[in-house]
């Protein structure tokens, strides 16, 4: 749980994002392009506790690809968006990785951790699409 608390103490973006922005479809597409599996993005925009605009929660087979996934995240958002997470946490234990862009959290996760936490349920009021190919 961790991973979560690191929201809690952030700016907060006075720009709001919506699925057309230039962030959110260069994550959605790596995701993709690493093969993350169950990707879902939830539109927090409309609950006022919301720590994001969206969270991009996806899920990752092993360790290997969990990194992948993330790293390939953040080098994309570098190159074509100009910008660095405001944080990231997790490369270590290689469950669960959080790269938070403010506006939009994603969390990268394996199979238990995702099973266990189930934030898709904990943010069950907010919107959600599905983006697997």
């Amino acid at each position: 749980m961790n991973n979560l608390n690191v929201l809690q103490n952030r700016p907060k973006s006075l720009t709001r994002l919506n699925r057309n922005s230039k962030i959110f479809k260069t994550i959605i597409h790596a995701i993709q392009e690493k093969k993350g599996e169950q990707v879902i993005s939830l539109d927090l925009r409309k609950i006022p506790e919301a720590v994001a605009d969206f969270f991009v929660i996806c899920q990752a087979t092993n360790s290997t690809q969990l990194r992948a996934i993330a790293d390939f995240v953040e080098e994309e958002v570098k190159k074509k968006c100009g910008e660095l997470p405001f944080r990231h946490e997790g490369h270590q234990g290689q469950q669960w990785i959080l790269i938070d862009y403010i506006n939009v959290v994603v969390h990268v996760m394996m199979p238990e951790p995702r099973k266990f936490y189930r934030i898709e349920e904990l943010w069950s009021d907010a919107p959600s699409i599905g983006h697997d190919l």
